[in-house]
């Protein structure tokens, strides 16, 4: 469907995909055997959050999706914590693209949709947030060709800047793409304490990383400017070679959010707006 340009088989499949999973209550049991209806009550050490992959046995012929010996889950994610304060306007910014063409957003259930926790403040000096907070996760398609476009990609590189930019969300540290952590150190008012006590326990930098250096504002960024660097969320596009020219998909301005630059497919380039440079 990626590769036909096809948004209908998309939407088809997730809602097909999402009827069978409601239907079945997403995996949850009454009895350990059958589903009987809500509510499903248990205890959490009885709830398995990853597939009966957890109980198989240890041999070559049996593994989790994501065992990196075979070619199982590939996806990029978005994964932000915004001020609840802010979270209604996020919402129907979402919805307001939505409503431009319904198809936008079509496979995103394929993985799951959108998912919302809330999340109480915390004193803590890296905290994800010091506010409460709704935190915003969103699995999409990737291809395994880094320099393949996504159909409609720019919608969802649209809702990742809009989290992280306009409404000042704190990316999750484990998932994201390298573009959510541009300026991240800047977000967190103690984060200068937190070093302070780092450096204190470790002064020999034995349980820091390139990464974690980049995120506490020590060096930085694996980001680039390269050919194709948006498509794998390396950069932020500032110029069309930045995109997918080749596939027609160009630097442009976001739709509701002006100041938002994504790479779109564009029937006729003869009207398309040039991004603006914002690395």
């Amino acid at each position: 469907m990626e590769k036909t340009n096809d948004p209908i088989g998309k939407c088809t499949t997730s809602t097909l995909q999402l009827s069978a999973l409601s239907s079945l209550a997403y995996g949850l049991k009454n009895n350990d055997k059958l589903f009987t209806g809500y509510p499903v009550i248990g205890f959490h050490n009885r709830l398995i959050a990853s597939s009966n992959c957890l109980h198989t046995p240890e041999v070559d012929d049996r593994v989790c999706g994501w065992d990196n010996r075979i070619e199982g889950l590939f996806f990029h994610q978005t994964s932000v914590s915004i001020d609840i304060s802010k979270v209604s306007d996020f919402i129907q910014d979402v919805k307001s693209l939505q409503d431009q063409n319904p198809s936008f957003l079509c496979g995103i259930s394929l993985y799951d949709g959108f998912f919302m926790r809330f999340v109480r403040n915390s004193t803590a000096f890296l905290a994800q947030q010091q506010y409460d907070a709704v935190n915003f996760d969103i699995t999409y398609y990737r291809s395994r060709d880094p320099f393949a476009p996504r159909l409609y990609e720019d919608v969802l590189e649209e809702i990742e800047q809009i989290a992280v930019i306009k409404y000042d969300g704190r990316p999750h540290w484990g998932k994201n793409r390298p573009v959510a952590f541009i300026d991240v150190a800047h977000k967190y008012p103690n984060i200068g304490r937190f070093v302070t006590i780092k450096n204190w326990f470790d002064p020999q930098s034995l349980f820091s990383s390139d990464w974690s250096n980049a995120m506490l504002g020590l060096g930085p960024l694996p980001l680039s400017t390269s050919p194709g660097c948006a498509l794998e969320g390396l950069c932020i596009c500032s110029s069309d070679a930045h995109c997918a020219p080749q596939f027609g998909y160009y630097c442009e301005a976001g739709r509701i959010y002006q100041e938002a630059r994504v790479c779109r497919k564009v029937m006729n380039n003869d009207n398309k707006v040039t991004g603006k440079p914002r690395l």
